[in-house]
């Protein structure tokens, strides 16, 4: 590469000041939320045991080519198609792109599946969702990195993206596996294979893409190709937009009840075909609304079987933001496939009150769900805690879409 070695570095040792702030969003919190009592007792508990067992890692090098074709994304001869990270890598002429993977270490996972084992949700999922903080830290401080880097030989950082993000199927995640496994000095610091589904293992892994440009003026252009935005790294000297879910505390919420210009996870043709497809709603006198949506995805294991789980939330009326008032999650009526689930097979009663019990957002306006930062993928099984937020993102998403769109046509419809 002009101007600048090929880079390749394996981190056994990277920083681990994960944010108080990230840490209490994965929890549930909402933001600025302090957290006190035994809930600030069970996550300095897990700070500290994970830094005392825990072994992140964190690797990272620069592919040998880099071809964007019409159809697909060609990385040293392996191809991918994202139609995101293509049109990403296009739009800013990338030369070439970063190959990222990051892991919290399977010991967290292996103490955290103990402690369920014994009786102590609190302390399990205190400790799986610190591990999810680490991997979410672990790529925020190693792309701030990346962009200093890149500074100082005069090039940019894009957003990294990553098989199971919006427009890269998950299923090409093996593929991905397999060209990070092409070392050159230093081999992956961890052990990482993945399953059939895409689903890696350890399941507190990441691998990522970030795409890399000489032309940097493109980005002061074309602020879609600044990682800026979604990047919580506070120090940054080489920011060049604000943090667009890193608003103060106290700060107010737009005086809109839904906020129209939405940044969703999710691409809206996605979401209009789920609200078209997937979704029910019923008003009721009383102001409150009702959902109804259905999930259909396979299992992780046994070959893939299909199961479908029914979400039920209802809100509160309009002129009060739409609060959530009411949330759950089961089978759907007849369906089998859940029990094949390898979890539900290990151990039924434990994974369906995990998913009973889980209520993300609730008591909160349905617009917290776009500042509500959760796994940015998840397998099509309910096994794993962060696949099952994963899905509940989603389905507040197509929520709040359809809300919105449902807006637009009585207003326009208004003479």
């Amino acid at each position: 590469m002009p101007g600048s070695r090929m880079i390749e570095l394996a981190n056994t040792l990277p920083d681990l000041s994960v944010q108080s702030s990230e840490y209490a969003r994965l929890l549930g919190y909402p933001r600025g939320w302090v957290l006190e009592g035994r809930a600030q007792e069970l996550a300095d508990w897990a700070r500290s045991w994970y830094a005392e067992n825990g072994r992140p890692w964190v690797y990272v090098r620069q592919a040998e080519t880099l071809e964007v074709a019409d159809d697909a994304i060609h990385i040293d001869g392996i191809s991918f198609t994202s139609k995101g990270l293509q049109s990403t890598l296009r739009q800013a002429e990338a030369h070439s792109v970063i190959l990222v993977a990051v892991g919290a270490g399977p010991e967290a996972e292996e103490e955290a599946s103990k402690r369920w084992e014994e009786e102590k949700p609190d302390e399990y999922f205190f400790l799986e969702m610190f591990s999810s903080a680490v991997v979410e830290h672990l790529t925020t401080i190693t792309g701030a990195n990346l962009c200093d880097w890149a500074e100082r030989n005069e090039m940019a950082i894009l957003p990294h993206s990553s098989p199971g993000y919006p427009e890269w199927d998950v299923a090409e995640q093996p593929r991905l596996l397999a060209l990070m496994k092409r070392t050159r000095k230093h081999a992956l610091p961890s052990s990482v294979d993945v399953l059939d589904s895409g689903m890696l293992r350890p399941k507190k892994t990441l691998l990522a893409v970030f795409g890399l440009t000489h032309h940097t003026d493109r980005l002061r252009r074309l602020t879609e190709l600044v990682p800026c935005e979604n990047c919580s790294y506070a120090p940054c000297q080489y920011r060049r937009a604000p943090y667009r879910r890193g608003a103060k505390p106290g700060v107010p919420a737009r005086a809109s009840v839904l906020d129209r210009e939405a940044d969703y996870s999710v691409n809206t043709k996605a979401l209009k075909r789920w609200a078209e497809e997937r979704l029910s709603i019923e008003m009721r006198e009383d102001g409150t609304v009702d959902f109804l949506f259905r999930y259909d995805g396979t299992t992780c294991t046994n070959m893939g079987r299909s199961l479908s789980f029914h979400y039920h939330v209802r809100l509160g009326p309009r002129d009060e933001g739409y609060p959530i008032r009411e949330q759950r999650c089961s089978p759907a009526p007849g369906d089998t496939g859940h029990t094949q689930m390898c979890q539900y097979i290990e151990n039924r009663e434990r994974l369906m009150t995990a998913i009973e019990g889980e209520k993300p957002l609730i008591g909160q306006r349905l617009n917290a769900v776009l500042s509500w930062r959760r796994a940015a993928c998840g397998a099509g099984c309910y096994c794993d805690a962060s696949s099952r937020e994963h899905k509940w993102g989603l389905v507040f998403e197509t929520i709040h879409y359809a809300l919105v769109q449902q807006e637009l046509v009585q207003e326009a419809d208004k003479p």
